[in-house]
């Protein structure tokens, strides 16, 4: 039984690519322990396990799943107050203080030093009012929000350093969200996996009426996969972790290694021609000639990189632009293609503004927006960060600069 809520793995893989085995760190939230929220214990576990991974130069992955910083309570502060209501016959009236009698303090107060309190007087008898509350458990206050920042900046380093990645398998608020982000990327599960600063009821409060019913509405796939934040969303744990497996599996084993070539016989041939040759004047799918192409006859026209090797990532964002890895006679390579032809940009009604309404935005192909021109940069860093050679598809005729681009 853990006793603290994270825990830290250094893991030995044999794959396909690495048959004698290849290391990583994987650190993960124990959802079990205090609903996984992070104290400075915990932080402790974190960042030394990312400085583990960058001292080693292997690849860290972190599974996600928390109620952010830890506000912690006195609990033996909670069993002993008492409150004074403004009237004690109708408490929803309010209350004036919280106090605690004189007994409880002398015991609290003045031997344990858990509050401090000032005298104060309630139906005539005297009690003390507590003015602030320290407790006897750690973790209790601000440290927590001081451990927070300590593993943000680790983390922020660590993508820098070596490969990252997050895989978001429950629900991640406040300090586990700015985890994901900074890490880059990201596979999230489609179902109970929000990605919060806040949860929905805390927010409905604060505007005073009931706008969200789901944290889902918040960070939900819908809102994180569409702008970015997510670069695949998978249906349930074990297609996540297989697709963490499979995105490792372009990536050297260690920061600045060698990459993980693999053997196409029987799947691929190496000395080809490229079969998919693009119509000119007429729209195509760009994958088609990253992957190749089955048409209507049932006959194969290869692409340009080895058959069936290329997985796409950020494709629910900015489809202007097509990013993704791929292999070409084995050796794993980062590709970036234009697409051709109009793309959609949904922005999405905010439940907050009654007078909202989804907004449909066409995107002109071969055209840089400011969403695909981010998108193309995230990209290029997360391949300068795998070590990954660059291929770029160029066909744009520029970027797109009206007065809403300027704008956005």
């Amino acid at each position: 039984k853990n006793d603290v809520g994270m825990i830290a793995w250094l893991m030995t893989l044999k794959t396909v690519e690495c048959p004698t085995g290849r290391q990583i760190v994987l650190i993960a939230n124990d959802i079990t322990f205090k609903a996984g929220s992070f104290g400075t214990r915990e932080d402790v576990v974190f960042k030394l396990a990312s400085e583990f991974s960058r001292k080693k130069r292997i690849p860290r992955l972190y599974m996600a799943a928390n109620s952010g910083a830890r506000i912690g309570l006195a609990e033996g502060i909670k069993k002993t107050f008492k409150v004074a209501f403004k009237d004690p016959s109708n408490p929803e009236s309010g209350f004036d203080f919280l106090y605690v009698n004189k007994s409880e303090y002398e015991k609290l107060g003045v031997a344990k030093k858990e509050l401090i309190a000032t005298p104060a007087f309630v139906g005539g008898k005297e009690v003390f009012k507590i003015t602030d509350i320290i407790g006897s458990e750690p973790d209790l206050g601000v440290e927590n929000l001081k451990g927070s920042g300590l593993i943000a900046g680790e983390t922020s380093s660590a993508y820098d350093d070596i490969f990252t990645l997050t895989l978001v398998l429950g629900r991640t608020v406040g300090i586990g969200a700015y985890l994901v982000r900074l890490g880059q990327r990201t596979i999230q599960k489609n179902t109970s996996s929000p990605i919060i600063l806040t949860g929905y009821q805390a927010l409905n409060k604060l505007m005073g009426v009931d706008v969200y019913s789901t944290n889902d509405q918040l960070g939900g796939p819908a809102i994180m996969y569409s702008n970015g934040i997510s670069h695949l969303a998978e249906n349930d744990h074990l297609s996540a972790v297989a697709s963490a497996i499979h995105w490792l599996s372009y990536v050297p084993s260690v920061r600045g290694g060698l990459l993980p070539i693999t053997d196409i016989t029987g799947i691929d041939d190496i000395e080809r021609p490229i079969g998919f040759v693009p119509k000119s004047g007429i729209p195509y799918d760009p994958r088609y000639l990253l992957t190749g192409h089955e048409d209507h006859d049932g006959q194969w026209h290869g692409g340009f990189f080895d058959k069936g090797s290329f997985t796409e990532t950020l494709a629910g964002w900015a489809k202007s632009v097509v990013v993704g890895r791929a292999r070409l006679g084995g050796i794993p390579m980062g590709v970036i293609a234009t697409e051709n032809r109009t793309a959609e940009a949904i922005k999405p009604a905010d439940p907050a503004d009654l007078s909202a309404s989804e907004a449909v935005k066409q995107e002109a192909g071969c055209v840089w927006f400011p969403n695909s021109a981010y998108k193309t940069a995230q990209a290029i860093n997360d391949f300068r960060t795998e070590d990954l050679p660059l291929i770029i598809f160029a066909n744009w005729r520029g970027f797109s600069g009206g007065q809403r681009d300027m704008f956005d």
